[in-house]
């Protein structure tokens, strides 16, 4: 029998060892388009960034000890053409020389992999824009950063490919922007998950344009400008596009196999074509998914592994063996963090109409009394009847892994939620905790099948109709104090059986917590107690606060600016005066809670350092030290081991050294959108942060109209929210003069004035106000009532009420109304 085997890697490679391993006596010939047949495609990225030093190691068989071992006859820089089905024969090219010949086969089998996407965007084609696919990508990837040593890089594409370029090329210490044109990185996964991703990168201060596509690639001298569609400009040293890949199809469409719906080669369950005896593998074949049904294709070289040993069982035996298809696990190193996915998400499912719940679980690595332990989010879909696993994702900085694995078995085993509350793991305090985060897993997806309780995503809680619903927040009176929810009523939840007449009756009453446990035990003593409409907001706070807030970190890096931070002295080490305390392992409230007991244990004046793996806590001790009045002198985040030392300090002591509140700090209320009025408050704004002044603009009813993005996008709106948008300005550029409009022609007129006054216009204004880290605040209330959605506010904007208001204000020695 003579076997010929396209392309190498994963599929072709395994194929090819797999046949001989159980026919010694076939006829095996490989044919590569390259110099590499077997080389780890997921290790390219750490060997660019130095984490893997040798070239070699990523070379996992070269032609010739593959070869010698398996005595295949390998031809590399051999480029197969065409394949004449009817003469069972392919055409090769040299690459070297373009000679051409004939190779027959009795069966062919077809391995070319995926080709890399590069959308017809002007510029793409200049110099120092790189692919990364394979081998040689690598080395001129490798080559460039090692001779060049370029300062500043933007990676197009927020994949998994994307995010591990992006890590590497920051451990090389490039600063590296990544530009993405959905609204989060790894678009695969639901927003819950990848939010805390996106926080993750202001800590490591890369920058993260999202919803913005890039438009043109420009070489100005050494430098090229990436344009993007918001009309912003970055610039950089070089450029990695990451956009996608495509299955490498060419080959087959012109021998008449037919393609798939996704665009992949069509393959039965034994991996043959529509041709008898040719086959596919790898990234260029289609199959059903095994969940939904559906054609999908899966770029994983795990699958490309498994198929290769089946194909090659099937060619020898006979078709015994059927390929079940992939549910997609995957993960993704980013940073500090970890993220993975396997089986359907709840965007998926949704997708394909499939009825389903979720839940959300926050969990330790291993027990949180055992040093080390830290914190990681869990979310689960599953059927909401049969309990039937569809998908699962996990964000965290330890044992992620892990608990992947043990629910991408239970999914490709068609298991269901109670399989998970049943794994049986293995415990000891410096591996996992009695009841495993998978396990807790599979208990709250059985109470709510069970009815116990209704979990509410944060999205569907931030789009309540505020009059119809009880906002009740559990959490103890010093986390409200911290940070709550503008609209929430606070009973603690050991109170909850003796304040059940503060709650209503005739409102669905939607609860939270820190991180939704509390939230539960809550929903369960209201539910028993005759509330009818009673939902827990799933993941609590913490995943509310992280999916609503500003998800892009939108970083300008200059050359400039880079060489000044070059020379920057290194922070001098602060000594910790009086105490250390370990808060590891404590979920929400417990770091707050031992910060509270244990800064009543020392003087004023001392200090204390405590240490926290909860995520919300590098927040959290910020906003606590701002209610307490004590002063947070340094936070750091390494590697999910939050540091924080505080001082502390006694409010209104005549012997304190901290500068007095309001001395620097400015704050106005800017209530109209007449063009005037918001030139006169970015004026006085802008000239307070260039004296060095704190300043906060809060911006309410018509005063949102100066903060609309002119690119805003077209967001959906109930009726009145759509009359308000028809009556209102659409951005600063369309703002009235409060008098001598004229129709707009007064407008007019005052831009031309300005500009001959060199006079900044207003939409630079608060460009300026933006660059200035003025800190502009847009009211929820004004913004409920008059129908305005935060994604039609430029950027930057924070979103809150009264509350943030007065915080601010309580420290301002001038407050406008404007």
């Amino acid at each position: 029998m003579k076997y010929v085997i396209v392309g190498g890697v994963a599929g072709g490679a395994t194929t090819a060892a797999r046949l001989r391993r159980v026919d010694e006596k076939a006829e095996i010939i490989m044919f590569e388009k390259g110099p590499h047949i077997s080389y780890a495609n997921c290790g390219l990225p750490y060997y660019i960034g130095g984490v893997i030093k040798e070239r070699e190691k990523l070379l996992v068989q070269t032609p010739e000890s593959f070869g010698t071992r398996f005595n295949i006859d390998i031809r590399v820089y051999s480029l197969v053409t065409s394949i004449n089905p009817d003469k069972k024969q392919v055409t090769i090219t040299s690459v070297k020389t373009g000679d051409s010949y004939t190779e027959s086969y009795d069966k062919l089998v077809l391995s070319p992999g995926a080709s890399p996407v590069k959308p017809p965007i002007p510029g793409i084609d200049l110099p120092n824009i790189f692919t990364l696919r394979n081998v040689l990508d690598t080395d001129k990837i490798k080559a460039f950063v090692d001779d060049s040593t370029p300062r500043t890089a933007v990676v197009v594409g927020a994949g998994f490919i994307g995010l591990e370029m992006a890590e590497n090329l920051h451990h090389r210490g490039v600063n590296v922007s990544v530009v993405e044109a959905s609204p989060q990185v790894m678009n695969m996964m639901d927003s819950e998950i990848a939010a805390p991703l996106h926080h993750h990168f202001k800590d490591k201060k890369v920058g993260l344009f999202l919803k913005d596509a890039v438009t043109e690639f420009k070489q100005v001298g050494d430098i090229i400008q990436v344009a993007l569609s918001s009309g912003r400009i970055i610039q950089a040293d070089f450029i990695i596009l990451s956009i996608g890949v495509k299955p490498d199809t060419t080959l087959a469409k012109e021998a008449g196999l037919k393609i798939g719906e996704t665009g992949g080669v069509w393959v039965d369950e034994y991996l043959q074509t529509s041709v008898k005896d040719i086959y596919a593998v790898g990234d260029s074949i289609e199959f059903p998914h095994p969940i939904t049904g559906k054609p999908t294709i899966a770029f994983l070289a795990g699958p490309a592994n498994r198929q290769g040993r089946i194909l090659a069982d099937n060619m020898v035996y006979g078709h015994n063996r059927k390929y079940k298809g992939s549910i997609g696990t995957a993960i993704a190193k980013v940073f500090d963090m970890t993220a993975g996915i396997t089986g359907m998400t709840h965007r998926g499912l949704k997708a394909q109409g499939i009825k389903h719940d979720c839940t959300i679980v926050h969990a330790g690595s291993h027990a949180g009394y055992y040093p080390g332990s830290m914190q990681m989010m869990l979310k689960i879909s599953f059927d909401p009847e049969s309990g039937k696993l569809y998908g699962g994702q996990v964000i965290g900085y330890k044992g992620v892994d892990k608990r992947l694995d043990l629910l991408a078995t239970v999914i490709k085993n068609n298991g269901t939620i109670y399989d998970l509350q049943e794994i049986e793991h293995a415990y000891a305090p410096p591996f996992s905790s009695a009841k495993d985060p998978v396990n807790q897993a599979g208990y709250n997806a059985e109470n709510i099948i069970k009815g116990l309780f209704k979990p509410l995503s944060p999205f569907n809680f931030h789009k309540r109709i505020k009059k119809d619903v009880f906002v009740l927040d559990v959490r103890t009176p010093e986390e409200y104090a911290i940070d709550a929810i503008e609209d929430s009523v606070n009973i603690e939840l050991d109170k909850i059986r003796e304040n059940l007449d503060r709650i209503p009756h005739d409102k669905k009453i939607m609860i939270y917590c820190g991180v939704g446990l509390r939230g539960y035990v809550a929903a369960r003593i209201l539910k028993q107690s005759g509330f009818a409409e009673v939902f827990n907001l799933s993941g609590g706070l913490k995943v509310y606060k992280q999916a609503m807030a500003e998800q892009s970190n939108a970083i300008f890096f200059t050359h400039d600016q880079i060489q000044a931070e070059d020379v920057k002295a290194e922070m001098p080490k602060i000594e910790v005066k009086s105490m250390a305390v370990d808060a590891c392992g404590l979920q929400c409230p417990g770091p707050v809670l031992k910060l509270k007991e244990s800064i009543d244990s020392i003087e004023y004046g001392d200090r204390l350092e405590v240490k926290a793996t909860d995520p919300g806590f590098y927040n959290d001790v910020a906003s606590w030290c701002k209610v307490t009045g004590h002063r947070l002198v340094k936070r750091e985040n390494n590697a999910g081991e939050i540091t924080a030392i505080i001082e502390k300090f006694k409010k209104d002591s005549e012997n304190s050294t901290l500068p007095k509140a309001g001395t620097d700090h400015k704050t106005m209320v800017v209530f109209s959108d007449d063009m005037d009025r918001a030139l006169a408050s970015f004026v006085i704004a802008n000239g307070a942060a260039s004296m060095g002044k704190q300043v906060t603009m809060f911006f309410t009813f018509w005063g949102l109209n100066v903060i609309k993005d002119i690119n805003r996008p077209k967001v959906k709106k109930d009726m009145m929210g759509n009359m308000f948008d028809k009556m209102m300005p659409g951005h600063a550029g369309k703002l009235k003069l409060s008098n001598m409009n004229m129709g707009g022609m007064g407008r007019r007129m005052m831009k031309l004035r300005m500009k001959d006054k060199n006079v900044d216009a207003l939409e630079t204004m608060i460009h300026q106000a933006k660059k200035s880290g003025i800190n502009m605040i847009a009211c929820q209330m004004s913004m409920d009532i008059m129908g305005v959605q935060q994604e039609e506010l430029i950027e930057g904007v924070n979103i809150g009420g009264v509350a943030n208001y007065l915080e601010e204000a309580e420290q301002s020695n001038l407050n406008l109304f404007i």
